[in-house]
């Protein structure tokens, strides 16, 4: 099942399902990150989203509803096996389609955090092994994958996060705005951003917009668009030998000096040594 994963996203054959293998280099788990469910075959992994860490195994799952940039770390098992987890990208459409065929909740939870961890089930579990399954026989896929996709999330939506992808799929929740106001910001995160637009735009008071932002992605609105400005800035360093300061000024900084302080807060190191320290270790 394994036999073709890297240690980096492998595609599986399977629409949204993808693997990933081995030791897996810090600076490619820095990234911005889609909405899915992840699941720990061997080995550990921690996801730092702001200040919050999160820490899983095999026993456990991961839920992320909505586009957050976050850096992790991966382990092998303790027996010596490689890292290998598998994720399937949430798609709106398959998810409100069966939030459709399914009667409403009983109550409503109260958190609202966009990223979380649970125990893994017998039932999730036995869903993920037909769909992996799938990756032995081609030819099933196209009849058998879209069902299996809808049993993983039905097993998801009875769980502990089930509160969480039904925020994502309603229009009008709080999660839901957040989360365009995400793609606002993704869109234009080189321009200034202004708060009082922001929320304008998603039909919020300033001081709702900012509390529920924070509270979805553990992050402010200023503090998620320099995250992904730092996230691009490295890719531009890193892949297209872009300057440090040719990089800062690309992703919207108007101070190198500024631009590399936060470098260094948020990756550890001067954006120099660290984009050397990056190629060193690709070319090694």
């Amino acid at each position: 099942m394994a036999a073709n994963a890297e240690n980096r996203r492998t595609e599986t054959g399977i629409p949204r399902v993808a693997m990933v293998q081995g030791a897996i280099p810090e600076h490619m788990l820095a990234a911005v990150y889609d909405p899915m469910i992840n699941l720990i075959l061997q080995g550990s992994k921690c996801m730092t989203v702001g200040d919050r860490t999160l820490h899983y195994d095999p026993a456990t799952y991961f839920v992320m509803s909505i586009e957050l940039p976050a850096v992790g770390v991966v382990n092998p098992a303790a027996t010596g096996e490689p890292y290998l987890a598998i994720s399937l990208t949430l798609d709106p459409t398959v998810l409100t389609t069966l939030l459709n065929d399914l009667p409403p909740p009983s109550g409503r939870c109260e958190q609202e955090a966009g990223f979380s961890v649970a125990a893994v089930t017998p039932a999730l579990m036995d869903a993920w092994v037909r769909m992996l399954r799938l990756m032995g026989d081609p030819v099933a896929i196209a009849a058998l994958a879209p069902a299996y996709e809808r049993e993983i999330l039905y097993h998801v939506l009875q769980g502990p996060h089930g509160w969480m992808l039904r925020e994502i799929a309603a229009p009008d929740t709080a999660m839901a705005r957040v989360s365009r106001a995400i793609q606002w910001i993704r869109r234009d995160f080189a321009e200034p951003i202004r708060v009082e637009s922001l929320a304008e735009r998603a039909a919020m008071s300033v001081s709702a917009f900012h509390r529920h932002f924070k509270a979805v992605t553990n992050l402010s609105p200023l503090q998620y668009q320099k995250r992904v400005r730092l996230l691009q800035a490295r890719t531009l360093m890193v892949a297209s030998a872009s300057s440090v300061t040719s990089a800062a000024f690309e992703v919207g900084y108007e101070s190198a000096t500024q631009f590399s302080r936060d470098y260094a807060r948020v990756f550890g190191l001067p954006p120099a040594r660290d984009t050397a320290r990056i190629l060193a270790t690709t070319r090694g």
